[in-house]
């Protein structure tokens, strides 16, 4: 009886033994899998200045917004007795710059040069009535639009055979090369189509008879026809719609959304209205 008391305890004793040295076992299994499986915690990526698009980042240390446009375009860009750029996209200009923490930069090119200046970055920005095109969105890209306009027909005041499109046929028509008016112009097979660097000199050359009509912008001609008491009118309605927008070389696709959204705030507070009825005395178009 005590023989078999003692071979009952030995046996608890040694299934005791092997019981702890089984639950050691599955706890070091545990510890093994936890370390193994605990995924380590990584730093949160920052935003630095390296995740910005070129101009943005470049506006970050300059404080500078370069603006490009021609100069000689009132009432949208010109320079008056001081010397010194106003218009409609000079104060549309100083607006966003403003409101982006930067000063504005004016550099005046001429119209051929504008969109190669852009890739070159000679400037940040263009903000010179130029319309959006299918083409020119092939080298580069455009905010939303910002003025629409349209061309119209512009002869002298005692001209009464041109008052629609078609009429220019047969017609000596002068338009600023490579803009938006002169693919208006070669739209009508026959005319004759002549193509100037500078708007002044075909104002001019229609003044003085050596051209029949011209085609330009209807804000921009009758601001000029009013204020320089020239003898001419705007002889149709509107013959192409145009949008404009801000030109932004590619690669900057976070300086677009800005450029945007600033725009927006713009219109929604009403700043870009009393912009625009400043310069033009009316409400703007809608898109």
């Amino acid at each position: 009886m005590k023989k078999k008391l003692l071979l009952s305890i030995f046996t608890l004793v040694i299934l005791g033994v092997l019981a702890g040295c089984g639950n050691t076992d599955d706890k070091d299994k545990e510890t093994a899998t936890d370390t193994t499986t605990t995924p380590e915690t990584k730093p949160e990526t920052e935003t630095t200045e390296d995740t910005l698009g070129p101009v943005l980042t470049r506006l970050e240390s300059s404080k500078t917004l370069n603006v490009a446009f021609e100069g000689t375009y009132p009432p949208f860009n010109f320079l008056n007795d001081k010397d010194e750029f106003q218009g409609f996209d000079v104060d549309i200009s100083n607006e966003i710059a403003k409101r982006l923490g930067v000063e504005a930069k004016f550099i005046a090119t001429k119209w051929d040069g504008l969109i190669g200046g852009l890739k070159a970055d000679k400037f940040d920005v263009i903000i010179g009535q130029m319309t959006v095109t299918e083409e020119r969105k092939k080298s580069v890209d455009f905010t939303d639009p910002y003025v629409i306009t349209g061309s119209v027909l512009i002869t002298r005041e005692d001209n009464t055979d041109i008052t629609k499109l078609e009429d220019i046929k047969g017609k000596k028509v002068g338009v600023g090369g490579g803009t938006t008016f002169e693919e208006v112009a070669k739209s009508v097979e026959g005319a004759d189509v002549k193509l100037y660097k500078a708007m002044s000199d075909y104002v001019q050359d229609l003044a003085n008879k050596r051209l029949d009509v011209i085609i330009n912008d209807q804000l921009l001609i009758s601001y000029n026809i009013k204020e320089q008491s020239l003898p001419l009118k705007i002889a149709s309605e509107i013959v192409n719609v145009d949008e404009i927008g801000m030109a932004i070389n590619k690669g900057n696709e976070d300086f677009v959304i800005k450029m945007n959204e600033t725009l927006s705030e713009m219109k929604e507070d009403g700043t870009y209205k009393e912009i625009y009825k400043k310069w033009f005395g009316t409400d703007p178009l809608e898109s």
